[in-house]
């Protein structure tokens, strides 16, 4: 799509796109944050991130509307603290995935993102010897049994010695007619939702009810979870160290996240 006119909405992706290398905000794409709140502009937090990582964010930045978490699973509500809607795996068909992936590439091991739902407070379990890329280390461990025995928003499959794209290339042509794929690091970490959900139908869901459609849209994004937003916003915006497929759909290639990219392109308009 051409996009020439000022957005109705704004959505941004998170880590590697609106926040620098160092993980904040600079005072540079804070003022433009401010500028676009204050025009009453929406501007929409889209990330992988689970709502209770999406909270230090939105503190930053200082916006508390809505915002699409877990690659497009849920739809959350930054100010209320309340999920609006979650799109959630079977837990049948997590069993199936865990399995699948295990057979395919022995030594993996799982974690499930769950559906904060009926009172549930184990929103993120992972098996024994789960490593996360970011560092966090006090997840309840259960077995993967019980882990993937509640509805979940997300999946994710780890292995220590192999890249994402490496692990990507051994499990999307056997598991993608059953879950959505993708993955937002290329530290051995795949992603799975539930089959056709991504950041772009949690956005088209978010602009949906603000009554704006996608012509109106600029999106920003870095990783290969971002392509379905930036390809279906009207104006996809890439960060110059963005993946090379984020690169390749992009309407357009901004700075790097570590040189303001995203405050760059928005200060045309505010």
């Amino acid at each position: 799509m051409e996009y020439v006119e000022k957005p109705l909405l704004i959505a941004s992706d998170v880590d590697g796109t609106l926040l620098d290398v160092t993980e904040t905000i600079t005072a540079r794409t804070k003022d433009v944050l401010d500028r676009v709140v204050a025009s009453g502009t929406p501007f929409l937090l889209v990330s992988g991130r689970p709502p209770r990582w999406i909270r230090p964010i939105a503190e930053m930045a200082d916006v508390n509307g809505l915002s699409v978490c877990a690659n497009g699973a849920v739809l959350y509500d930054i100010g209320k603290d309340t999920v609006v809607s979650a799109e959630t795996l079977d837990p049948a068909l997590s069993r199936n995935i865990a399995d699948t992936v295990k057979e395919l590439l022995p030594g993996s091991v799982v974690a499930v993102e769950r559906h904060p739902h009926n009172g549930i407070d184990e929103t993120f379990v992972c098996e024994p010897d789960y490593a996360s890329p970011w560092g966090d280390t006090k997840i309840p461990v259960r077995s993967l049994a019980e882990a993937v025995g509640q509805p979940a928003v997300k999946i994710l499959i780890r292995h220590r010695n192999m890249t994402s794209d490496e692990m990507a290339r051994t499990v999307v042509p056997v598991l993608r007619d059953h879950a959505t794929i993708t993955y937002s690091t290329n530290q051995g970490l795949l992603e799975f939702s539930k089959k056709d959900v991504t950041k772009a139908t949690g956005l088209a869901k978010a602009a949906e009810m603000f009554g704006i459609g996608r012509a109106d849209i600029v999106a920003f994004g870095d990783m290969p979870n971002d392509i379905p937003m930036l390809e279906w916003a009207g104006h996809g915006v890439a960060m110059s160290n963005a993946h090379p497929d984020a690169l390749a759909v992009a309407d357009e290639v901004t700075a790097a996240n570590s040189e303001d990219g995203v405050a760059q392109v928005l200060e045309r308009w505010f």
